[in-house]
């Protein structure tokens, strides 16, 4: 005899999803018609199931408030985008392009800067600060920074994410060291990590806080990600807030329009440099796509 319950996916391996429903965790696989649809659960997804002999059926996906197909979770509070300037060197690119996705869907971005044991960092630090993002200076090395990210985080559920090597695993040890996580090397060579995370897992660090650890990502990956629509790109850059709308032509792109007030903010260094070359390359991706394909 079968049995409906509804829980919260927190590990999604291989086509299994297990389900938190209680104090019960349940392996699950998912009805074939939820991906004919193209509706495949995620973790963090709210879902409801049936149990038969111990095993479970994902019959349902509960609405979601945002979801991101990269990294691959849902129902977020906040992400927490990894960068480092040393061993590997993150490109500013790869951060906006994380955080006009979270932008887009209203969902607030933290910025860890790890590694600041080795490299401070300090040229990151002040582009993202100035473009008002909340940054957080951590060493998984010494715990510098741990504890100002803990609150940060507390009572919520976020999900680390970021390139390859910068030590998001590192950082969850230090903040629940039960978990034991398994923590790579980074290649000399080449400058990255070795992607040790090979699936998404919730994680509960008590107190109401759970944190959802992904798989880190290079910057070939980018192109996995979802495209914003050009006409809504602006809106995803919040430090371009103050200037959009004050352009000489109502549908200006921000690109070479006289007039244009965001282009003025930036030589004016009210607008980071790093950050506008970001939009740049995002609106070129974003014109490449027609509106159909997106549906």
């Amino acid at each position: 005899m079968s049995e409906k319950k509804t829980g919260r996916i927190v590990r999604s391996i291989s086509g299994f999803y297990d389900v938190r429903a209680g104090d019960q965790l349940i392996s699950c696989r998912a009805r074939g018609i939820l991906r004919k649809v193209g509706n495949s659960p995620l973790t963090g997804d709210m879902v409801e199931i049936t149990v038969e002999n111990g095993k479970g059926m994902v019959e349902r996906i509960l609405p979601r408030w945002n979801y991101f197909v990269r990294p691959a979770v849902a129902n977020v509070d906040a992400l927490v985008v990894f960068a480092a300037n040393v061993n590997p060197v993150t490109e500013p690119f790869l951060i906006d392009r994380v955080a006009a996705i979270a932008g887009d869907q209203e969902v607030p971005v933290y910025l860890c800067i790890n590694k600041c044991d080795l490299d401070p960092a300090l040229d990151l630090e002040r582009i993202y600060r100035n473009a008002g993002f909340r940054v957080i200076c951590t060493s998984a090395e010494t715990g510098e920074g741990v504890e100002a990210l803990r609150q940060l985080i507390k009572g919520k559920l976020t999900a680390f994410t970021g390139n390859s090597g910068v030590g998001k695993s590192s950082i969850l040890n230090r903040l629940c060291p039960e978990l034991a996580l398994t923590t790579g090397e980074v290649s000399q060579k080449l400058g990255r990590g070795r992607h040790t995370t090979r699936h998404v897992e919730l994680y509960d660090l008590g107190e109401g806080t759970y944190v959802a650890d992904t798989p880190g990502f290079s910057s070939f990956d980018t192109d996995m990600m979802e495209i914003i629509l050009k006409e809504n790109l602006q809106f995803a850059f919040a430090d371009f807030g103050p200037y959009v709308g004050k352009c000489q032509f109502h549908d200006c792109t921000h690109r070479k329009e006289p007039g244009c007030a965001v282009s003025a903010a930036v030589a004016s260094g009210e607008i980071e440099p790093t950050r506008y070359d970001s939009y740049l390359r995002l609106y070129e991706k974003s014109s490449q796509i027609k509106q159909w394909e997106l549906k």
